[in-house]
């Protein structure tokens, strides 16, 4: 005899109801088999791309047993942790400085007995490319020994053997626009190497690099520099040893600590998989306490998953009800036939089961599936490949037992509703009158101002736990107002057409349909909002926060060596021909006092001469956030009045500022009005006529007074500088000048490497040195790699080591995938959730469309009933997820907002702009694409004829 006979029953019903009703069992399994295929799908690349440390070492060691490193310390003892990554002098070693002469290290002399070993070294070096040239790091390491797999894998052609062959990534491979047989040049001592193959780090996929052999490159480089003065000589690594170890022995600890007496740290295989005690160790006492506490990211993960089970109840507890209430006949008859309320429950709750562990099961399965047919695409991803498919048994139980416990928890409500039916009820199809209840919207409204304050108030007071369980319950009470919200859209109605109004009142009627799906759209989007409000927010903080090099938009074009002359012209032709470039190009140069400091800089005292700007002091010249009564200041202002400050022409470049055309700290740039329309942007006819006139453009109005400013120049002339030297003997003088200026707006005080546009004719009136030094070219687009390669070539060919650099806004494409991604999950659960409840409310409402084509109304109106009705259910979902999704990214924003201002009022320079800005495109598309898009859809799938009806009875 059975145990328990009647859930043995109860699951034999529910699997049969399951087969009867194929449908809505799809649509349940694909529910609840959907976030466990996600989850299993994540869980998996996400243990299969996190690197075990067996992985980390062969990313370091290929198939060698150890990596011997000098340390540059010379041989003197050194403390180090089994990994082999930190590492320390011993307490009482003598203090030792970066120029002190240091004793070579015998690093081969520290290898076991009966070792083998592989040098490895690399130098940086600009190489050629078929667009042009590029500069890449070269590695000389005997990528063909064995005992490199692992490390560095052949991916086309052969391992390079001979000292004129080299490998090189595909990445680099790629950017340069080579391939296998092609030459390449190491530009500086002119040698040349085959590409023999293409290869690939299987832990770096982006790397860019090439490879050769050991004494190819950097010897033969040396030598050249040696015989030509011209040539610069190789910047080359220290030497690493890659060693392996005697068979059977490998390197052990003992071996690791001998080697660490000479000044050697090493990172071995075995002593990094299997370490000593800590009593062995003799710095272990210096590293505890060096681990971080990952309870913040555990709690945030673990009030995801929480949210993500609540949404897919919501989801698939419609789908329950339907079905227990579809199936109130034959519920009807286990009543009558002497069953017990508990056993009507339990058809429904093992129908549940049931269905929950069919998707459960489907779910694993087809992540696992999707796992490895993606694996390819998520490794390039990611950069790295997977050392193998790695599967923790006891998680992916734990997110199968999960779909299990989702499908019981979504039957729970329905089977409680169905045991409390009567059977006489049940039998005639009666569904009675049930009036909604009036505690659980008072409820509701309680926990959901209570959610806000703790949310608010956790976010002033920087405890992020609190902000997490705060959200939760204000989202939690907002569930708990839902029916009534859902009930008062049914007295909207009234005023409207017929199927939005009939839309509405079914919405209303039906709450225990539609205030789940309503609740399921809320708590997707609102997930959305507020991740998507938080990342907007912080994206704004980050754009505020960075200092470009460059205006955006224009590239700089400039030289390198004063002690030679450029051809210019030429240097500008290359950048016109090989950059998106428009409009003529901007001349730029710099001016100078005394001895040119970019040339006699040696010195320490009065080895050039000085330019400057004398800022005046008092209100409106001097930085009210430096200085004395700077930090009593801060403790008085808020976070809007310190931006108001440091974005003020006093301060703006108070703290740190950028120097990009050559020039010093001064950052007096000599130029035309073309530099003033293309660069500095700024288009104003009266400036344009006092440069013309003579007249400097001021950018910044702090270092103006009534209209004027004080330029002070030492004329400082170097023993070495023979030919200024005897123009100028005598002792050092310095000038001052008055210059009126016109003073530009306040808010050109920001634009990058410039303070003042300075007129070539007033530098000579001043007598002041001048050189012209380059250029500033507007761009239309960001230059690609082909266009960059080929424009440095071309640059070479001017001489005197031309460079080009460009200025662009703050990267911010990720946040925009972000938000974009964020966007689509919305949106499809969105779509989902109001075609399930579409679909539901079809199926539940077939006599009142019975009767609509009874009484004489068009076809249409089925068509456009289903489109309102998934309008409403989208709609609603949306904007109440909206409201909801703003309480914890405000929250959180209080948060940095308060860690903001503690670091402002520590260094009061420091900013607290702590931006809220609304995802207004996200919004947007959920808030009004989304919605129309459901309900269109919801239409065009929905038949418009009316399928003849079984006369009841």
């Amino acid at each position: 005899m059975s145990l328990f006979p009647g859930w043995r029953a109860a699951f034999r019903i529910a699997r049969r109801d399951a087969l009867r009703a194929k449908g809505r069992s799809a649509l349940v399994v694909a529910m609840i088999a959907l976030p466990v295929l996600g989850v299993t799908a994540a869980d998996l690349t996400y243990r299969s791309a996190l690197p075990t440390a067996a992985e980390e070492l062969t990313a370091d060691l290929g198939a060698a047993d150890a990596l011997f490193v000098d340390q540059g310390m010379g041989p003197v003892p050194l403390w180090q942790m089994p990994d082999g990554i930190m590492w320390q002098t011993p307490d009482g070693a003598p203090e030792t400085f970066y120029d002190d002469e240091r004793k070579p290290v015998d690093v081969p002399a520290t290898f076991p007995k009966g070792s083998r070993s592989l040098t490895e070294q690399s130098v940086p070096a600009s190489v050629t490319t078929r667009h042009g040239i590029t500069d890449t790091q070269i590695t000389e390491l005997a990528v063909a020994d064995p005992m490199l797999r692992g490390r560095v894998e052949l991916t086309e052609g052969s391992y390079p053997k001979a000292k004129d062959e080299i490998a090189a990534t595909g990445a680099f491979l790629k950017a340069a626009g080579l391939s296998v047989g092609d030459r390449v040049t190491v530009r500086g001592p002119e040698q040349e190497y085959t590409l023999t193959g293409a290869v690939e780090l299987p832990a770096e996929l982006k790397n860019e690099s090439l490879f050769a052999v050991p004494g190819a490159v950097i010897a033969p480089w040396q030598k050249t520099a040696d015989g030509d003065g011209k040539i610069l000589p190789p910047q080359a690594s220290g030497v690493k040893w890659l060693v392996q170890g005697p068979p059977g022995a490998g390197v052990t600890w003992p071996d690791i600590l001998a080697a660490n007496e000479k000044g050697v740290v090493v990172r071995a295989r075995q002593v990094a998989l299997d370490p000593p005690p800590d009593s062995e160790v003799p710095m272990a006492v210096y590293a505890r306490g060096w681990t971080g506490s990952d309870t913040e990211l555990t709690a945030a993960v673990l009030t995801v998953a929480a949210m993500a089970l609540l949404e897919i109840v919501l989801l698939a507890g419609p789908a329950f009800a339907v079905g227990a209430r579809r199936s109130r006949r034959q519920l009807g008859l286990v009543g009558s036939c002497g069953g017990t309320r508990g056993q009507v429950r339990a058809v429904v709750l093992a129908g549940g089961a049931v269905l929950g562990g069919v998707g459960a099961v489907v779910g694993v399965g087809a992540g696992f599936g999707l796992t490895v047919l993606f694996r390819p695409m998520i490794e390039e991803f990611s950069g790295r490949r997977f050392g193998e498919l790695t599967v923790h048994p006891g998680e992916i139980l734990a997110i199968a037992v999960l779909g299990l416990v989702t499908g019981v928890l979504a039957a729970l409500a329905p089977a409680i509703v169905a045991g409390r039916q009567s059977v006489l009820e049940s039998l005639t199809g009666r569904r009675g009158s049930r009036r909604s209840s009036r505690v659980l919207p008072v409820v509701g409204t309680v926990v959901l101002a209570v959610g806000v304050a703790l949310a608010v108030y956790g976010g002033l007071s920087g405890n992020t736990r609190l902000v997490a369980g705060g959200s939760v319950l204000a989202e939690l009470g907002l569930l708990g107002c839902i029916p009534v919200i859902v009930g008062f859209l049914g007295r909207l109605g009234r005023r409207l057409p017929l199927t939005p109004r009939i839309a509405l009142r079914d919405a209303a009627r039906n709450r225990g349909r539609t205030a789940p799906a309503v609740a399921a759209v809320m708590a997707a989007v609102a997930g959305s909002v507020a991740i998507a409000t938080y990342t907007a927010s912080t994206t704004a903080e980050q754009a505020y926060d960075h200092r470009p090099n460059l205006t955006a938009g224009t590239a700089a074009l400039m030289t390198a060596d004063t002690a030679e002359k450029t051809d210019l012209s030429r240097a500008r032709a290359a950048v016109e021909q090989h950059y998106p470039v428009s409009g003529a190009p901007a001349r730029v140069g710099r001016a100078w006092a005394g001895s040119d400091c970019s040339v006699y800089y040696e010195e320490e005292e009065d080895g050039c001469g000085t330019l400057e700007i004398v800022k005046p002091t008092g209100e409106g010249h001097s930085c009210p956030l430096k200085g004395r009564g700077a930090k009593e200041l801060a403790l008085r202002i808020s976070a809007d009045e310190h931006k108001r400050l440091m974005n003020s022409p006093a301060c703006v470049d108070e703290d740190s500022t950028t120097i990009a055309f050559g020039n010093d700290d001064n950052k007096i740039v000599i130029g035309d009005t073309a530099l003033l329309t293309s660069y500095v942007k700024l288009d104003d006819p009266e400036a344009a006529e006092a440069l013309a006139a003579g007249t400097p453009v001021l950018l910044n109005s702090a270092y103006a007074k009534d209209g004027e400013i004080t330029l002070r120049a030492r004329h400082v002339y170097n023993e070495r500088d023979k030919e200024n030297r005897a123009r100028h003997p005598g002792e050092p003088r310095t000038t001052t000048d008055r210059l009126k200026v016109y003073v530009a707006p306040d808010s050109y005080a920001t634009t990058p490497g410039i303070r003042m546009v300075l007129p070539q004719k007033t530098a000579d009136r001043l007598g002041l040195h001048s050189q012209e030094t380059g250029s500033v070219h507007t761009l239309t687009r960001e230059p690609t790699d082909a266009e960059q390669q080929a424009a440095d070539a071309a640059l070479e060919q001017a001489g005197n080591q031309a460079y080009v650099w460009t200025g662009s806004d703050d990267e911010q494409g990720d946040d925009a995938v972000v938000l974009l991604i964020l966007a689509l999950f919305a949106g499809v659960v969105t779509l989902g959730a109001a075609a399930i409840t579409t679909g539901l409310s079809k199926a539940d409402a077939e006599a009142d469309l019975t009767t609509l084509s009874a009484v004489g109304a068009p076809p249409g109106v089925r068509r456009s009933l289903s489109g309102f009705q998934c309008l409403v259910v989208a709609l609603t979902g949306v904007l109440l997820g909206t409201a909801a999704g703003i309480v914890p990214a405000v929250a959180l924003r209080l948060t940095d907002l308060r860690e903001a201002l503690k670091v402002m009022r520590d260094d009061p320079m420091e900013s607290a702009y702590t931006p809220i800005v609304m995802p207004w495109p996200t919004i947007a598309l959920l808030a009004l694409v989304v919605p129309v898009l459901a309900g269109l859809l919801a239409a065009a799938l929905t038949g418009s004829r009316q399928k003849l009806a079984r006369r009841g009875g």
